[in-house]
């Protein structure tokens, strides 16, 4: 559960700095020595590689490896190097689904040039209605949660009678912006699908760092086919949040064409 106000914000670039912001008037836990090794102090952290607007810039190139991201968290989604494909994670496994459809798992040697992840321990677990799309899911969740102001990890687990997603190709380089790669992804589309979405409810004021409100990834029960959720139709399902108040980044150390891109003009 969510303890406190608490919201601490570190930063990395390249070597271990970090910004710690502690609003006024809230206390913080000591360090779990689970972590010892680790800069995430406790479990309700989203932590995340990069930037969604490096994203959007077109930096595609992998700056942290899986086998490293795995110390962040056990649940999440991201893409990869050259933006082949999209990722999707929970229950301590990581999956590749590339544009011919097909869930791969993710080696500890692959890299992400943007990712997000946590620890995922649900704080709230409830069925839903039937009959919920996209839209009617992102209402019906945020008038549950106790606030929009922080971050939610969020898992819908169940039976859909449609679901369309999709991936992206991997791309070369000079890289081209996202928004131009998008209009070449490859959409499937699953009628009577049982399985698992994941992903992020993120608050407004993280426009240019991530994406405001909900960023959701799908997996069938196989696990072999999925991809980046654009639409859906529920039948049953149930939905899990983990309130997760604390957000730590890690940017793209030197060479890695962040110190260079100019993100002033969008």
């Amino acid at each position: 559960m969510v303890s406190g106000c608490r919201l601490h914000i570190w930063v990395i670039a390249g070597t271990l700095c970090m910004l710690l912001l502690t609003l006024p008037g809230c206390s913080t836990n000591d360090t779990n020595s689970k972590y010892a090794d680790n800069p995430i102090a406790q479990r309700e952290t989203m932590s995340q590689v990069s930037t969604i607007e490096a994203l959007m810039e077109g930096l595609y190139d992998g700056v942290m490896t899986y086998g490293e991201l795995e110390r962040y968290g056990d649940f999440g989604i991201g893409t990869f190097d050259n933006l082949d494909g999209e990722m999707v994670g929970f229950d301590g496994s990581f999956y590749q689904v590339r544009t011919d459809g097909v869930a791969y798992e993710v080696s500890d040697n692959m890299t992400t040039p943007f990712a997000e992840v946590t620890f995922f321990d649900a704080d709230l677990r409830q069925d839903l209605p039937e009959g919920l799309d996209y839209e009617q899911l992102r209402e019906y969740v945020d008038d549950i949660l106790p606030t929009i102001n922080i971050f939610h990890a969020i898992k819908v687990e169940g039976n859909f009678s449609y679901m369309k997603t999709r991936s992206v190709p991997a791309q070369e380089k000079p890289y081209p912006p996202l928004d131009e790669v998008i209009q070449h992804q490859t959409t499937f589309v699953f009628n009577d699908v049982e399985g698992t979405m994941v992903g992020f409810r993120c608050p407004e004021f993280v426009t240019d760092i991530n994406v405001p409100g909900y960023h959701l990834h799908f997996l069938n029960e196989n696990r072999d086919a999925g991809g980046h959720v654009l639409e859906f139709v529920m039948e049953d399902a149930v939905v899990s949040v983990d309130y997760t108040s604390d957000f730590y980044m890690i940017l793209p150390a030197e060479g890695s064409g962040f110190y260079d891109t100019d993100f002033t003009e969008n």
